[in-house]
């Protein structure tokens, strides 16, 4: 209890700092970029947060590997690859078309990584990880030759750097989305941690494996897709916040989840005003932040996990 309180706070200060971090002043007539930029801005940054560490620690359980995410699995690669090839047979589609695509590839590209784990020898954790990373670089090649073939590089550019200044209301509101199957999530926590511990357990304890796996797929494709249409790609929050949580309360996602969630959307919007600050009036991307920040946490989680292996 005390925990939760203590996010909130965060959450709560991190809030009100997001709110009056900016080049332009809020007085006056500025007021109202409180409401058509900050405001948006800042629910974005906590709607993405929270969602992608909700699906990663969904992928975790999937895979039964503690060292993968969507965008070490390749579900954020196919998406962009969804969103270019919709881009290039209807350069005029809606956005909810391109977020479709967006799903459908990311559906595939998941459900695809999560069949090469099933070969794998279960004695060596790394390999998953591993297997993920060449994974998703292979579908990332492919995207990125296709997008230079056509000119697009510019636009795949902005897809794979998540950044939040482009935000602005009117703009973000399908992130709404993802924050509701992060919602969602939590009434299959129970299913989850039943997956995590394996098919013939899971079936034992009078699971529907089958079923769950396509919610959890489901619910993985479409944050990715929603995440990576709205704001762009930001790695490691689903791989970082999870682990980190695992350690200190425990694998049951019933009463994690929701820490999961609020952790993942502090980490996101702490280092997006990061990155409003560090070279002001400029701005670095928070995905540029959070490739740095999650990079040296995941060196931290791999070297507790050797020490203590």
């Amino acid at each position: 209890m005390a925990a939760k309180s203590g996010i909130i706070a965060i959450l709560t200060g991190l809030t009100l700092v997001s709110c009056l971090t900016g080049v332009s002043s809020l007085s006056g007539d500025g007021i109202w970029l409180l409401f058509y930029s900050r405001l948006p801005r800042t629910a974005a940054a906590l709607l993405a947060g929270a969602s992608l560490a909700v699906a990663g620690v969904i992928m975790q359980m999937l895979s039964r590997n503690k060292f993968v995410e969507p965008s070490t699995a390749g579900t954020a690669q196919a998406a962009a690859f969804g969103l270019v090839v919709i881009t290039l047979l209807a350069p005029g589609a809606a956005l909810w078309a391109k977020m479709g695509a967006a799903t459908f590839t990311a559906l595939i590209g998941t459900a695809g990584f999560l069949a090469l784990v099933r070969r794998l020898p279960p004695h060596d954790p790394m390999l998953v990880p591993l297997t993920g990373i060449v994974y998703g670089g292979i579908i990332g090649a492919a995207t990125t030759f296709l997008a230079y073939e056509r000119d697009l590089l510019q636009y795949l550019d902005i897809w794979i750097n998540g950044e939040f200044s482009g935000v602005m209301l009117g703009r973000y509101e399908f992130l709404w989305i993802a924050g509701i199957l992060a919602g969602v999530a939590y009434l299959y926590a129970d299913r989850f941690t039943i997956v995590g511990l394996g098919e013939d357990a899971a079936k034992s304890l009078g699971l529907n494996h089958k079923q769950a796996m396509i919610a959890g797929l489901s619910i993985v494709a479409v944050i990715s897709a929603v995440t990576t249409v709205s704001i762009g790609m930001i790695p490691f929050v689903g791989l970082v916040v999870p682990n980190i949580v695992a350690r200190i309360y425990g694998e049951n996602l019933r009463q994690t989840l929701p820490i999961v969630a609020a952790s993942g959307a502090g980490l996101v919007l702490a280092c997006d005003i990061l990155g409003r600050v560090i070279r002001y009036p400029f701005e670095i991307p928070v995905g540029t932040i959070l490739g740095v920040i999650g990079a040296a946490a995941f060196l931290w989680i791999l070297h507790g996990r050797a020490r203590h292996g």
